[in-house]
């Protein structure tokens, strides 16, 4: 077991990306419990700066998440994420399938296919069928990606909405509070930013499909 405990955490230290139970037996004796294994090396990993984690159904050695404050790490990005970008990839993670009508009835704002690029850029959402109703719009859910860029195991292991306001991400006062608080000059800051982002997401309203680059591949 020592000997299959050595390639098991050599196969995951040497991985650059999760890698399935599969992939892993494949690797070690056929008689070998890769279950009781991966308990074995995730109970030696436990309280030190590196943990053995299950993320998107697949495993993976990472830092802990306590370390973080204590890790700088600098990479480039493409795009960074605009609000509305951020807030539809919250709608589709939280009520996948969505088509993008049914994201912009949720924001009340008409969606640009900027956000949606930004998301499909970034390998967070994809296509993942089409609604069977009239015009037969294209429904979008999150990626394997996503679940690891934000260290899920599945997509049910999203915060509730107790544990969002338990962590201050959510604001437990009525909005006429909150508005009512901000100085004269803030909260008109505000209306007009929101108020620009929409007028350029109004510019274009985009359509319920694939992009021209995608539909062609999946012709």
């Amino acid at each position: 077991m020592r000997q299959e405990l050595r390639i098991l955490e050599a196969f995951l230290f040497a991985s650059t990306e999760p890698v399935a139970e599969a992939m892993l037996a494949s690797h070690l004796p056929d008689d070998a419990d890769i279950s009781a294994l991966l308990k074995e090396l995730a109970k030696h990993y436990d309280g030190r700066g590196v943990n053995l984690m299950r993320v998107a159904g697949k495993w993976s050695l990472r830092t802990a998440e306590d370390l973080a404050a204590h890790l700088r790490i600098e990479r480039k990005v493409g795009r960074k994420p605009s609000r509305a970008a951020v807030e539809t990839l919250a709608i589709i993670a939280y009520h996948q399938p969505m088509t993008r009508t049914e994201v912009e009835e949720i924001r009340g704002v008409s969606s640009s296919r900027g956000s949606f690029d930004v998301l499909l850029e970034s390998g967070w959402i994809r296509p993942v069928g089409r609604r069977q109703t009239p015009g037969r719009p294209v429904t979008w859910g999150t990626t394997p990606k996503f679940l690891e860029d934000f260290a899920l195991d599945r997509v049910s292991d999203l915060p509730g909405i107790d544990e969002l306001k338990a962590s201050g991400l959510l604001d437990t006062r009525p909005a006429g509070s909150i508005i009512g608080s901000m100085p004269v000059s803030a909260a008109a800051t505000a209306d007009a930013a929101d108020t620009e982002e929409e007028q350029a997401e109004e510019l274009d309203p985009g359509e319920d499909d694939i992009p021209p680059s995608l539909d062609s591949e999946n012709a």
